[in-house]
């Protein structure tokens, strides 16, 4: 598996230690910028980045990370066959997989602090699609 992942200088801290833990995991990952957390940059730049790889198949799933993950959810779900989740809690970041089969997690870096972000990251990873009765609801997303 190989995550795509990018961000906006407001989620730079948290991407950071996400690929910090991937590294140590042994999860590949591509990361797609921005690289300092200094500069403002516009986050649809990278949250483009992320979903061109994904829908490609580059790459398996993406993160995106900014201020609040708001930004970069509703950038995300501009493109056709993504769908993004943008949340800050472990349920959630369980369910989205089971459930909705979300193939982009959005985390905001001045909402969660890096620890939570990479627990939230572990279990988006991780988890799997339930599929079944689910299915039919993401088909309907299309």
């Amino acid at each position: 598996m190989k995550i795509a992942i990018g961000c906006d200088h407001g989620g730079f801290d948290i991407k950071t230690a996400i690929m910090e833990y991937f590294d140590n995991n042994g999860i590949e990952y591509i990361d797609f910028g921005t690289f300092d957390g200094e500069t403002s940059v516009d986050y649809p730049v990278y949250a483009k980045k992320v979903c061109a790889s994904v829908l490609a198949g580059e790459c398996e799933k993406g993160i995106l990370c900014c201020g609040t993950g708001i930004g970069m959810s509703i950038a995300a779900n501009k493109h056709r066959g993504i769908r993004a989740a943008v949340l800050a809690d472990e349920f959630s970041a369980e369910m989205t997989r089971r459930h909705n089969n979300s193939n982009v997690l959005c985390l905001g870096g001045r909402v969660i602090d890096s620890k939570k972000a990479v627990t939230l990251a572990d279990i988006f990873v991780k988890t799997e699609f339930d599929g079944g009765r689910h299915q039919k609801r993401v088909d309907m997303l299309e």
